[in-house]
């Protein structure tokens, strides 16, 4: 398949998303983007688990770094037996598989076949190495034409002339929804909720649709319901770290809050994604909790006096019914209805 990264922001051309060179993963780091321009260098595939558990990738920065993070165990082992390279590899999908806990489902989708394609590698005498790298490449390219259709149902939604709010950074929808409003000619209006602590939203998404020429507002956290209120959003939308077959689903902590806030006033909620099948309802999902002194800081620097505690939940769990849609590659389905998704037919996303 051809590459799927043409007129993409800089964020998410696959280089600089993650990408496995002469024995090193270089990841961008996007805790300081767009301020600096910054590549973060493993050596070790338990150096990329740091990097996803420190946030130096989201999002779907991580199916990337995974994947790539396959080709570099299987550089480190190069020289062991071949037995001896399948318990190395086998270890290292399992480790980079549970990288973050509400997302493990999907890495681990990723690392697995990813060791399958290596074990057979090996057994043909091949490099294990290219196996993961061209398995990473190509899942790319699927995950990127697959959210292209996801992207392509939300923007048909949209009016020309129409404004959204988004949260946090939704990695290759962003880059769809660009693409898809420059393929039809409408005019659309960005306003990104700042989403702290680490600033996904100004940082990543603002930067995403700026660099496309969108007009782009960023309101901090607190400022979503002023901006619903006075009538300045037509659509609240987000991408989803797990969509539940029940209409649940996770995502960035403050994403259910907002979509409390735009029921109140009756702006629809569009979640873009693919349903996870393997997690049948909300009590699959498992949320993860982030070092609370990270919220008590800005730009790295501890803004709190000492003594002052917090608590950092990564996720929120949105339920179904302050859901308009949810948005995937196959149209557009309630929340109450994603069994006729799964009706169609599973297809390999990752």
């Amino acid at each position: 398949m051809q590459r799927q990264d043409k007129g993409m922001p800089f964020l998410l051309k696959y280089e600089n998303v993650a990408w496995y060179e002469d024995g090193k993963v270089r990841i961008l780091d996007r805790r300081v983007f767009p301020m600096q321009k910054k590549f973060v260098y493993c050596k070790d595939y338990h150096q990329i688990i740091k990097a996803i558990q420190d946030m130096v990738t989201q999002s779907a920065g991580p199916f990337t770094a995974v994947g790539m993070g396959m080709a570099l165990a299987a550089y480190q082992c190069k020289d062991k037996s071949e037995q001896e390279q399948v318990i190395f590899l086998t270890k290292a999908a399992k480790e980079l598989g549970n990288a973050r806990p509400t997302t493990a489902n999907r890495y681990s989708a990723i690392t697995n076949r990813a060791l399958k394609l290596q074990k057979q590698a090996l057994k043909e005498g091949k490099s294990a190495i290219d196996a993961a790298f061209n398995d990473t490449l190509d899942s790319l390219n699927r995950r990127y034409a697959t959210m292209q259709k996801v992207g392509n149902y939300l923007v048909d939604l949209m009016p020309n002339n129409s404004s959204f709010l988004t949260q946090c950074y939704g990695e290759t929808i962003i880059g769809a929804i660009i693409r898809r409003a420059k393929e039809t000619g409408k005019t659309l209006k960005a306003y990104d909720a700042e989403t702290r602590p680490f600033m996904q939203g100004t940082r990543l998404t603002a930067s995403c649709f700026e660099e496309a020429g969108f007009d782009t507002t960023v309101v901090t956290d607190n400022m979503t319901n002023f901006v619903l209120e006075r009538g300045d959003i037509d659509f609240y939308t987000s991408a989803a770290d797990t969509i539940a077959m029940d209409g649940h689903i996770a995502n960035k902590i403050g994403t259910k809050q907002i979509a409390i806030l735009a029921n109140r006033v009756g702006v629809p909620y569009f979640v873009t994604g693919i349903p996870d099948q393997d997690k049948a309802n909300k009590d699959a999902i498992k949320i993860e909790y982030r070092d609370p002194a990270q919220a008590l800081q800005f730009n790295g620097q501890r803004v709190a006096m000492q003594g002052v505690h917090s608590v950092y939940p990564a996720f929120d769990v949105t339920p179904p019914e302050l859901i308009g849609a949810i948005v995937t590659d196959k149209g557009v389905y309630s929340p109450y209805n994603l069994q006729a998704y799964a009706k169609l037919g599973a297809e390999n996303f990752y």
